[in-house]
């Protein structure tokens, strides 16, 4: 389990992340037409999964704005925005904001990615939603990338990202 803090207050994930060199786990989640996305749809593709506790928090939605601008162009890549936000709130969200870049798929439904990945928080005031991290994947589906950042509140490191994206 990795050791984050939220707020400053010391809390756990119920996992790691998984190692660099390794097949990222597939995975079934909700777009927001409703419709079900899996990590195979993607296949052949760079992937970039920017996860977040909830698009309704400004750390969170600068993270997607933040991506949306670059995955503009990016070529080759999917830039996944994924947390267990409602689909309807992501819908809202991305209308509102004019997000038409990045794919948000939900968790809402059984939580699985985030048990799989190893970033659901397991204690604390967002036990169950996602920890702050960013997973970068190769063509093969293999990961190149990883970041799970220390403070929730802050913004990932989207120029190591973004650098290890055009190096796979």
């Amino acid at each position: 389990m990795a050791s984050i803090t939220l707020g400053g207050t010391p809390v756990k994930t119920i996992g790691e992340l998984p190692l660099n060199n390794t097949t990222a786990p597939n995975f079934t989640l909700t777009k927001i037409d409703l419709s079900e996305a899996s990590l195979d749809h993607y296949q052949g593709n760079k992937v970039v999964m920017n996860i977040f506790p909830s698009v309704d928090t400004g750390t969170c939605a600068k993270s997607v704005r933040q991506f949306n601008e670059e995955a503009a162009e990016l070529e080759n890549t999917h830039v996944l925005c994924i947390s267990r936000d409602l689909p309807f709130a992501q819908q809202r969200f991305c209308g509102a904001e004019g997000i038409e870049n990045v794919v948000m798929l939900s968790d809402f439904k059984t939580g699985a990615f985030g048990k799989d990945y190893g970033l659901e928080f397991s204690d604390g005031a967002f036990s169950g939603l996602h920890s702050r991290c960013i997973i970068v994947l190769d063509t093969n589906g293999k990961v190149v990338y990883t970041e799970q950042v220390q403070e929730t509140a802050d913004e990932p490191n989207y120029k190591a990202a973004l650098e290890a994206l055009m190096d796979a």
